[in-house]
């Protein structure tokens, strides 16, 4: 089987990999442009086209899939396109050029969370069990028969890097299954059923903290945002990245966005919430590193300049 494989950042490594492991024949990769990474900008391959060049595969880079890009996947004569992650979208003019159609590998229990950000959102809003699928690729926005299916527990305090790790993992393997389960006939896709919901790419904004919100929401929505965008808030006008936090439910008194260090030796960060407290385990400040949150509270409350400390 000759396979196109789509796909553009780490999470989508795992799949190229697994296809190529068991001899499935890759001819070439669709991959974005060389992007801009890192404070000096510098131009740098997607993951999976790095991982493509290690493997000696051909990559196409193109951040659309124009008429010139569709008759350079036409020369080669694929039976099938595996897509992971790619970050564009496939135009129906293209859909038919392979063979068989395009594969998606999506990271949810479609059609829960159709959309550019399913596991982020899926954290977010509080789900036990997420997953994967593989499905076809059709008009609409993930809405194509379903191929192949497995279930993954959310734990409390994963994040969607750690839950986007495992599920690339997992989702490797349903992906090559599939599409040898296609190559020889076995597998008839299923139409989606239940209701749907969208998760969108998300943006700075969605990982803005709002303090006065329930403690169990914001923990989410800081797992939910981590590692990208990431989650913040504000002091003294001032944008802080904010790490994972613990329950503190021992502490009630603080208003919503209060900081306080509690002594002792082995101090404890806790900021107030729109319920009980929460405590910060790191901070990164305005241009240094991520660091222990108890380090950054005793320079803060040491300096004399703060009688409050306290997150807009």
């Amino acid at each position: 089987m000759r396979v196109l494989f789509a796909g553009t950042p780490q999470v989508a490594v795992a799949s190229l990999d697994q296809l190529v492991k068991d001899g499935l024949d890759v001819v070439a990769v669709l991959t974005r442009e060389d992007a801009p990474v890192g404070r000096k900008r510098v131009l740098t391959p997607s993951p999976v086209a790095a991982r493509a060049a290690e493997l000696g595969i051909e990559v196409i880079h193109a951040n659309r899939i124009d008429e010139p890009v569709q008759e350079r996947i036409a020369a080669l004569e694929t039976d099938i396109a595996a897509i992971v992650a790619y970050g564009g979208l496939v135009p129906e003019k293209a859909l038919g050029i392979p063979r068989l159609g395009w594969i998606n590998l999506h990271f949810s229990l479609l059609p829960t969370w159709r959309g550019a950000a399913p596991v982020q959102h899926s954290i977010m809003a509080g789900d036990d069990v997420t997953g994967a699928v593989t499905f076809q690729l059709e008009k609409g926005l993930d809405t194509g028969p379903v191929f192949g299916t497995l279930t993954e527990a959310i734990d409390a305090g994963d994040t969607a890097g750690d839950l986007l790790g495992r599920l690339a993992l997992s989702g490797a393997v349903l992906l090559s299954q599939t599409l040898a389960g296609l190559e020889s006939g076995a597998l008839v896709g299923i139409g989606q059923e239940g209701q749907s919901s969208y998760a969108h790419k998300l943006t700075l904004a969605d990982g803005k903290i709002d303090w006065s919100a329930p403690a169990l929401a914001i923990r989410r929505r800081i797992n939910g945002t981590t590692p990208d965008p990431g989650a913040w808030a504000e002091l003294d006008g001032q944008r802080f990245k904010i790490g994972p936090l613990l329950p503190a439910t021992d502490v009630d008194f603080l208003a919503p966005g209060q900081v306080q260090l509690t002594p002792g030796k082995q101090p404890r960060v806790v900021v107030g919430t729109g319920s009980h407290g929460v405590e910060l385990v790191m901070v990164q400040p305005p241009g240094k590193k991520m660091m222990n949150a108890a380090d950054w509270a005793r320079g803060i409350l040491a300096s004399g300049t703060v009688d409050e400390v306290k997150f807009a």
